[in-house]
């Protein structure tokens, strides 16, 4: 191991922390780096897999050629051959004149594919022919190009399991992963976590000459214990916040305490998952699921008991939410006696039906469906990032095309 030349390129790309683990990671960048051998580099979200595509780069013979970054998670699966391979004018809607893809335009160079699991099975299969000929085709020709690029690939997902389920191909990662690395979570090397945190606090403090905050020592141990879900992305902003918004510099426990987001334990039964599992394998994933179907089944409570206090109330003047496509109104007879002129229709045109005991109501039928709930959920984001579909991904802790396949399937209209 060539500790000046790993110390140099840690200071080269900022990266942060002695760990074992980190070290051997770097250094197996640098040792493949002057050669043209694909790497795939695994690690959760948040580690800083990013750095390493820029040091294989920089270190090899083509670093005075283009370096591209292309995030696969973020393109949608209609545009994404156009974006890495070109198209000729006219190959589809949209496609008013001819386009070089990625792969044209770095060619001598490094192409750097993140998430590399969110690919479609099509593109994958054009992606192993380059691999395997340095050969493409643009959509809408049948003129095979050729190119000669470095590939350096980075998933946070086990790759294995998505081969096992059938959403990648098992040729392909052999493919890619002629050279693994791996890069450790945060919780794997505590070692670095305090140094992490004091570098983000002085940045911080420098850039908004600010004092500097500091850790007492059941802070520090607090800040170790911690199990880092967001890894060095979850600490740095976790850092900046209590810079800013602190109005102590001496940083308690209790104080970090109101800053630290708690971590799920135990999750539901029907899933038979235990959260607090240390293999990493699709946990941010499911988090963010989870995350979601709690948050629907907040929002029904809460509308469940909203309209149980207007029923109690007998506030009968204000008319309730009409779902139906066309206005209609049906007549419900709370008491036994009367009628009331507002109840709301459900998506399929059927009434919903509220029981009553002693003239009050006591329940009301849930009114939103799973799937009405994600819309709604999907719609707040939309509109309170107006209509931008990046930051509404990231609002949602979700990929921006995982979020374009869930408008397209639920009919959600632009905002």
């Amino acid at each position: 191991m060539n500790t000046q030349k790993i110390q140099e390129a840690k200071q080269r790309f900022g990266v942060i922390g002695n760990s074992p683990e980190l070290l051997r990671a770097i250094d197996i960048a640098l040792q493949v780096a002057p050669t043209d051998l694909s790497v795939l580099i695994t690690g959760e979200s948040g580690v800083g897999k990013e750095h390493f595509p820029k040091i294989i780069h920089q270190y090899s013979a083509r670093k005075h050629n283009k370096y591209i970054a292309v995030n696969c998670g973020a393109i949608p699966e209609g545009t994404i051959d156009s974006e890495l391979f070109g198209h000729e004018k006219g190959s589809f809607t949209g496609a008013i004149s001819e386009r070089n893809g990625y792969f044209a335009e770095a060619n001598g160079g490094t192409i750097f594919l993140d998430e590399i699991g969110e690919l479609p099975l099509s593109t994958q299969a054009r992606l192993l022919r380059v691999l395997e000929s340095g050969e493409y085709i643009k959509v809408g020709s049948s003129t095979v190009q050729k190119t000669n690029v470095r590939i350096v690939a980075a998933t946070n997902v086990d790759l294995t399991e998505a081969i096992a389920q059938g959403r990648f191909r098992q040729d392909l990662f052999y493919r890619l992963s002629t050279i693994p690395i791996r890069v450790p979570a945060l919780r794997e090397r505590p070692g670095d976590i305090e140094l992490l945190f004091r570098k983000f606090a002085f940045e911080v403090a420098e850039k908004y000459t600010i004092p500097n905050i500091h850790l007492t020592e059941q802070a520090k141990e607090k800040l170790l214990s911690y199990p880092w879900p967001g890894n060095v992305r979850q600490l740095k902003n976790i850092t900046e916040q209590i810079s800013l918004l602190s109005e102590q510099r001496e940083i308690t426990a209790e104080i970090l305490d109101d800053y630290l987001p708690p971590v799920a334990k135990n999750l539901p039964v029907m899933f038979g998952i235990d959260a607090g599992q240390k293999d990493g394998s699709f946990a941010n994933e499911r988090q963010i699921l989870y995350q979601i179907l709690f948050d629907m089944r907040r929002d029904v409570t809460n509308l469940r008991e909203q309209l149980n206090e207007l029923m109690k109330n007998k506030v009968a003047d204000i008319p309730a939410p009409d779902y139906s496509p066309e206005p209609k109104a049906t007549t419900i007879d709370i008491s036994g006696a009367g009628a009331h002129p507002y109840q709301p229709i459900n998506e399929k045109g059927a009434p919903h039906h509220y029981s009553s005991i002693g003239g009050e109501a006591e329940t009301v039928e849930e009114t939103l469906s799973i799937q009405e709930g994600e819309r709604e959920l999907i719609r707040r984001a939309l509109e309170r990032h107006r209509g931008r579909r990046k930051f509404a991904a990231k609002d949602l802790g979700i990929s921006e095309r995982t979020l374009y396949r869930k408008i397209k399937a639920l009919e959600i209209d632009d905002i």
